[in-house]
């Protein structure tokens, strides 16, 4: 049995009749990092220790379990090896956000969403590369290296959690935690040929991801298939007294609504009315995504949903909107690194020359750039040109989203207007980069949620990735769609045949 290639659920179930163990689970898992890491670039840092130690007291916990008959009480994350981005903390595990200026520094702390998963048992394998301070759409802004896509190391694996999709798509992990400001789960997840899910803002806690864009940010699961990526949500939402940003609310049983669209039916999505922004199929991307996403909402027709044509009106705005409120955010959020309170410190004659030395040597191009930019939009004189204008463009995106889902119960289009470019393509090119999320910005904007899943690959064998999105805590029908296409084609069975470098 290749233990590295199985689902979460897949291993829970093997897990549970004794057929394997967790710490076997987690030592095949490691030796396929061992093998194949140097050369898919997709982890920061390892933790075999922590994953091993994590797996005994999982193996202990099921011998118990089963002498009790209590095995139906695990959680199914029990003993299962996941990979973390290096943009959520896990307390005394090294945390760089890819930057040259959290180089060595240990947190004293750790997310919600890690204690979480800790509670259930899961096994943590290290930190995943990512864009430095989560801004990017490659991984190429990473201050240590870029990761490479797993079905072509020549290509970028998306970003900015591209260090999470390439482990999840080379098998080098059973799933893993990404964030997503303007697409940063969903975009890698197309690029990679997996799971991609985007909360709704509110329902993972953020307590320990650093920000990036605080009014933007969520964690969110990258899985090798829906039905993990509903056990992954279920185990980390809910409401969080440390995150003021987190609401209050129930946290259904996700896994129970994808066994109710699995019920037998041919067309489990009768009723179901989804709806296709026009304004998502633009010139200029690539031909075979159109053609592939086109084909995977007839799929979604064939299953019985009503398929309707809709308008969401400003989309066109939301890049522009995102590049003025992300970065403002960012210049506020990225003040605290200054060389005294975190991380590098550029020693200096004075505090100024000391401030201007670090933050100067310890970030990247990129950030400086997002900086700038939020700087800029908010200082005296531009404030209400830009910042302000921003905000009350935002509320008109997300009211074409309420609009829209007043008369629709879920919107189909692209994740990504293209499969996965070449590495060092748009290195040179800024606003090329930011195209990439285009059609992945608005959600976060209007705080709804939305799952990228497979749906076909282009002429050279890349993934092409259909985003579905539903309206705020509406995860249950979000997943039970993207659960009853992914079990009527076999997407999700493909995976890169990636080899080790010489």
């Amino acid at each position: 049995m290749t233990l590295h290639t199985l689902t979460v659920h897949e291993a829970a179930a093997l897990l549970r009749s004794g057929k394997i163990s967790a710490t076997a689970l987690v030592q095949g898992v490691l030796e396929r990092i061992y093998a194949l890491d140097n050369t898919v670039k997709a982890y920061l840092a390892l933790t075999p220790e922590l994953a091993l130690e994590a797996a005994a007291q999982a193996d202990t916990t099921l011998a118990a379990a089963r002498r009790e008959g209590t095995l139906d009480s695990l959680s199914p994350l029990l003993g299962i090896p996941l990979a973390i981005k290096d943009i959520i903390t896990v307390e005394g595990v090294p945390l760089t956000c890819g930057s040259r200026i959290l180089e060595g520094y240990l947190p004293p702390y750790e997310a919600t969403a890690i204690t979480r998963l800790a509670g259930a048992g899961a096994a943590i394998l290290g930190k995943t590369n990512t864009d430095e301070f989560a801004m990017g759409s490659s991984t190429e802004n990473s201050a240590y290296f870029t990761t490479r896509n797993p079905w072509d190391l020549s290509r970028v694996p998306g970003g900015s959690s591209g260090g999470s999709a390439a482990a999840v798509a080379a098998h080098m992990c059973l799933a893993a935690l990404g964030s997503d400001t303007g697409g940063s789960v969903r975009q890698p997840a197309s690029l990679c040929g997996i799971v991609g899910l985007k909360p709704t803002y509110g329902r993972v806690s953020r307590y320990g991801l650093v920000a990036y864009a605080s009014s933007l940010d969520q964690i969110g699961p990258l899985t090798k298939d829906v039905t993990d990526a509903a056990l992954l949500l279920s185990a980390i939402a809910g409401h969080d007294s440390l995150d003021s940003t987190s609401v209050d609310a129930p946290v259904p049983d996700y896994a129970s609504a994808l066994a109710a669209a699995g019920n037998g039916s041919s067309r489990p999505l009768s009723g179901l009315r989804v709806g296709v922004p026009r304004e998502y199929f633009v010139p200029g991307m690539q031909a075979e995504v159109e053609a592939a996403v086109r084909k995977a909402i007839e799929v979604l027709a064939d299953l019985g949903a009503d398929v309707r044509a809709i308008s969401l009106p400003h989309t066109e705005l939301a890049l522009p909107v995102y590049y003025l409120l992300a970065p403002a955010e960012a210049s506020a959020n990225l003040a605290r690194f200054d060389g005294i309170r975190y991380g590098r410190a550029a020693p200096a004659d004075s505090l100024w020359e000391t401030y201007r030395r670090t933050r100067g040597e310890g970030f990247g191009p990129e950030v400086k750039r997002r900086i700038m930019l939020g700087a800029y939009a908010l200082s005296a004189g531009y404030y209400d040109a830009y910042y302000l204008k921003a905000q009350q463009v935002r509320t008109l995106i997300k009211a074409d989203f309420d609009a829209a889902l007043q008369d629709v119960d879920v919107i189909a289009c692209p994740t990504s207007p293209t499969t996965a470019f070449p590495i060092g393509e748009r290195v040179a090119d800024p606003l090329s980069m930011y195209l990439a999320d285009i059609f992945t910005l608005s959600l976060n904007l209007a705080g709804i949620c939305g799952i990228s899943i497979p749906c076909g690959l282009d002429a050279a064998n890349l993934p092409i990735g259909l985003q579905l999105i539903a309206g705020a805590f509406e995860e249950e029908r979000l997943l039970s769609t993207a659960y009853a296409y992914e079990q009527a084609t076999d997407w999700r069975r493909l995976s890169p045949d990636v080899k080790c470098e010489e």
